[in-house]
C-alpha cells in the first residue's frame, strides 16, 4: 500500500511541472504581494531581530552577540 501511494504521488506533482505561465498571467506573478518578502525592510528587520535573539548568524550576514549589536 505504501509503495502505490508513492507511485499516485508521484504522478500527481509531475503535473505541475509542465504548467505554463500565459503572458496575460505574469501581471498577476509581478504584483507586490506576490513576492517571497513583499516587504524587505520589513524582512531585514525580521532577520537582524531572530539573529539577535538567537545570538548567532543564519549563513544570511555578519555574526553578533546576543545584545543585537553587530
Amino acid at each position: 500500500m505504501g509503495k502505490g501511494m508513492f507511485v499516485v504521488a508521484v504522478l500527481l506533482l509531475s503535473g505541475c511541472e509542465s504548467v505554463a505561465v500565459k503572458a496575460w498571467e505574469r501581471t498577476y506573478l509581478a504584483r507586490q504581494d506576490m513576492a517571497w518578502e513583499p516587504d524587505p525592510m520589513r524582512s531585514i528587520m525580521r532577520e537582524h531581530i531572530y539573529t539577535s535573539k538567537e545570538g548567532a548568524s543564519g549563513g544570511v550576514g555578519t555574526g553578533g552577540g546576543g545584545c543585537g549589536c553587530y
